[in-house]
């Protein structure tokens, strides 16, 4: 497998957790980004698999509150 789809699929396997862990809770995206006061765009692509630091913060904050 050559780095980019480990990376992909890594990204898939967080984005599927993140997901679970939501409908789990019964929140949506938006309820989270305001919960974390982050705005849901951002979110979503924290979410998606982005990985500039702003979203890998967003996801330390995704983690604390879904308890992940």
């Amino acid at each position: 497998m050559t780095e980019e789809v480990t990376l992909e699929a890594q990204a898939f396997s967080v984005k599927k957790k993140i997901k679970s862990a939501l409908l789990d809770c019964d929140m949506s995206q938006v309820e989270l980004s305001q919960l974390i006061k982050e705005n849901a765009q951002q979110v979503n692509r924290a979410i998606a698999g982005d990985m500039t630091p702003k979203s890998k913060e967003i996801r330390n904050k995704i983690y604390r509150v879904l308890n992940l």
